[in-house]
């Protein structure tokens, strides 16, 4: 045991008390606690588009651009089975002459599947719709997957409150 005198108080130790056991630490460096002079970006934002008020799909030059898409490519346009509405359109590249063929207009490429999206639930005369683009697998070769959303953001919840109830802050309000 040892006895250590600090200041007027005296301190007790025993021998396993007074050594400390070696720990890992992780030591800083002055640099860590520099502010960055360039802040990360944001997540990129995937390339889009929006479908016109006549039923066109609209791509502009960038989204081609930076999607890589050749112009005179042909597609396979499918869905998800067995969905009433159309939420992601899938464009599959192929070589046969019954596919759809991008058409030049203004500063960018359309598809026209006019009718292929008023049957199915989407009706781009009355609201419009934008998507984004990703590019995904599909047997071994790269297509493109359009997730369609409306531009209006969703309306607000009007239906009965879920979870519990909240608590009455005066307890005269009670029912």
């Amino acid at each position: 045991m040892l006895i250590f005198k600090i200041g007027a108080v005296y301190w007790w130790a025993t021998m396993t008390q007074h050594f400390i056991k070696m720990k890992n630490i992780k030591f800083f460096s002055p640099e860590e606690n520099q502010e960055k002079a360039t802040r990360a970006e944001k997540g990129k934002q995937l390339p889009g588009g929006r479908i016109t008020s006549a039923g066109r799909i609209v791509f502009p030059t960038a989204t081609l651009e930076e999607l890589a898409l050749d112009t005179n490519t042909r597609f396979q346009v499918g869905t998800d089975q067995g969905k009433r509405k159309i939420k992601n359109l899938y464009l599959v590249p192929t070589s046969e002459e019954s596919g759809f063929q991008l058409v030049r207009m203004g500063r960018g490429y359309s598809l026209p599947l006019e009718l292929i999206l008023s049957k199915n639930g989407i009706d781009y005369a009355a609201q419009e719709y934008v998507f984004t683009v990703s590019i995904f697998m599909y047997e071994d070769a790269p297509a493109y997957h359009l997730a369609v959303s409306t531009k209006e953001p969703k309306p607000a919840y009007t239906g009965k409150p879920r979870g519990r109830k909240p608590k009455a802050s005066n307890p005269d309000e009670t029912e």
